[in-house]
């Protein structure tokens, strides 16, 4: 399997994918921003097929569509009350955005897909290189926010009594969720990424109770997901985003499973 340059390509890529959802995804789950990372993956399916309509890579247009889209819906639904509603107003709006650039660029429906569900064979040694450098500006974007982001996160009310930035960071974190879901959408696709950026940190929280320890399992489950659903989408020949979906849900359950047995006990 690792004789072929396509696989090697997608298991480095689907390494750094996984690293950085594992990462963000605990303070997506913190956030209560899944519903957020949902819309911000239909975001990008608009953003990739416009790319591709302007003659870009479908990369470039998701990260210009997630990254300002990511502060306009972030200042739409500051209110939890209209939340919701704003983001599925969006989300309907950039679907169909999608199906129209789609249509204009004459691309065929086996391009729609590998966009809205990833591909494994279109990942080329220039997107892991693509991939690898946006990950690295998201982790260390990470580092330096890492401090106020988790006092903001896990303790909000102490952090606007301490005075903190929380705009600001609420508004810096929405747009590396946006970069974490331009980079992930290559391998899991658009409409799917939301699993990576939400499931993995969801079920780590139940085994541990420490920030860094939530990160670090957090991690571990993307990556045995992607690592795991790589080698079963080679084997079978079937879309590897059914193979990290289920593995991940596998994750979630058995962690739901741990948490009532440790209640009961």
């Amino acid at each position: 399997m690792f004789s072929l340059a396509f696989m090697q390509n997608a298991y480095l890529a689907g390494t750094f994918i996984a690293i950085i959802c594992g990462t963000i995804g605990v303070f997506v789950i913190a956030r209560n921003l899944s519903f957020l990372t949902h819309t911000l993956s239909e975001i990008g399916f608009a953003g990739a097929a416009f790319g591709i309509f302007m003659g870009w890579t479908a990369l470039t247009g998701m990260l210009i569509f997630t990254v300002v889209s990511s502060v306009i819906v972030g200042q739409m639904s500051v209110k939890q009350s209209r939340r919701e509603a704003s983001i599925s107003a969006i989300s309907a709006l950039f679907i169909g955005l999608g199906i129209l650039f789609l249509s204009l660029s004459n691309q065929t429906s086996s391009y729609a897909t590998s966009i809205l569900f990833g591909s494994v064979i279109g990942i080329a040694h220039a997107d892991v290189i693509r991939v690898a450098v946006l990950s690295g500006i998201v982790l260390l974007a990470m580092l330096g926010l890492y401090r106020p982001l988790k006092f903001d996160s896990f303790d909000a009310i102490g952090a606007k009594v301490s005075g903190l930035w929380t705009t600001g960071i609420s508004v810096i974190f929405l747009v590396l969720v946006a970069m974490s879901v331009s980079v992930a959408a290559q391998i899991v696709g658009s409409l799917l990424i939301f699993i990576l950026l939400t499931l993995p940190a969801a079920a780590a929280r139940y085994f541990v109770h420490t920030v860094s320890k939530m990160i670090g399992l957090s991690i571990g489950f993307a990556l045995v997901g992607v690592w795991l659903g790589l080698y079963l989408s080679y084997v079978t020949n079937l879309p590897v985003s059914f193979f990290i979906a289920s593995i991940e849900c596998l994750f979630y359950i058995a962690a739901l499973g741990y948490q009532r047995l440790r209640v009961g006990s």
